[in-house]
């Protein structure tokens, strides 16, 4: 039987309508139970959209069966998700997780559920993940990570109890066990920075807390090397999220097959993923992985067990990333 799906929605009714119409359109869509969790207004100028979005979600067919979760007060997105999947995992021992602004592929629930079904009992395995950054370098057709991640996702029971909501306990944790560089992707991008925005209430984000949850615990998410999914919150109607076109990743993969691969980190991913981090941020310079340029034709050859002899840069001299 497919997972459930969680799908958080708020105040965007054309980004939902997009989204559940994607999600529709999914072969398994019609064995899947979906739940829908739709947040109060933060503040009156956002009850009519709220309201029209709400509309919308009591009229959606196609599945299973359609559970609707209406918030009369606004909790934040954080609090909404963290909320909503221990609800529907505790209940059904596994879920698939979308937001409002996520279209999916056709092939989206197969991929997720076969990776549930594949992994269900490899307690190295925390989720699958169903987007993909759109990186130079073509990836693998599925790949691990450790870690986690937010973008059309999927985990069980097992994995989501190892989710640590205090930041400032994970704060302590990365730092104590030196994995602050690895969590920055040898400085790429500033998750450290987002976890202390994080802490001092300047975000919201329930994701970087998920993503530490799973290196703390030197869990792996398994990728696609295509995107199944495109998030289009990224036109700047969004609470989160800026206006960008950084994160689009084109035509989405009709299917990905799950292979039977080794469960470690992929080297030709890890890299491809920083250096997609450093174009996004600008970064330029800063903290580097060692030999850059060496480790990425590595990593084409397959040596992905380089990876833990570089997980970090301290103290090394950078080498510059080809623009």
């Amino acid at each position: 039987m497919p997972a459930p799906i969680a799908l958080f929605t708020y105040n965007r009714p054309n980004h939902t309508r997009r989204t559940l119409e994607a999600l529709k359109a999914n072969p398994l869509a019609a064995e899947s139970d979906l739940f829908l969790f739709s947040d109060g207004p933060k503040k009156e100028a956002d009850l009519a959209k709220v309201l029209a979005t709400r509309e919308l979600l009591k009229s959606v067919t196609g599945f299973k069966s359609v559970t609707l979760s209406f918030q009369e007060q606004n909790r934040g997105l954080a609090n909404s998700i963290i909320s909503g999947v221990t609800e529907v995992v505790n209940r059904f021992g596994s879920v698939v997780v979308l937001e409002d602004d996520l279209v999916t592929s056709p092939g989206f629930l197969r991929y997720m559920n076969d990776g549930l079904e594949s992994y269900k009992t490899d307690e190295r395995v925390i989720s699958i993940h169903g987007y993909v950054y759109p990186t130079r370098e073509p990836l693998p057709e599925t790949f691990f990570l450790k870690g986690a991640d937010c973008w059309g996702w999927a985990t069980w029971k097992r994995g989501w109890d190892l989710f640590e909501p205090d930041g400032k306990k994970l704060q302590g944790d990365l730092k104590s066990a030196g994995l602050n560089d690895r969590f920055d992707f040898g400085g790429a991008y500033p998750y450290t920075g987002m976890l202390e925005d994080q802490i001092g209430g300047r975000n919201d984000s329930w994701a970087v807390r998920w993503y530490a949850s799973a290196l703390l615990h030197d869990k792996f998410t398994l990728y696609p090397g295509r995107s199944l999914v495109s998030n289009i919150g990224t036109d700047g109607g969004g609470s989160h999220m800026g206006k960008t076109d950084s994160f689009d990743v084109g035509d989405l993969a009709a299917e990905i097959r799950i292979q039977s691969i080794p469960v470690k980190d992929n080297l030709q991913a890890y890299l491809a993923f920083a250096e997609f981090f450093r174009r996004l941020t600008g970064n330029q310079g800063g903290r580097r992985i060692p030999g850059w340029a060496i480790l990425r034709r590595l990593a084409r050859k397959g040596c992905d067990s380089l990876l833990r002899m570089f997980p970090v840069s301290r103290n090394r001299t950078p080498h510059k990333v080809e623009a």
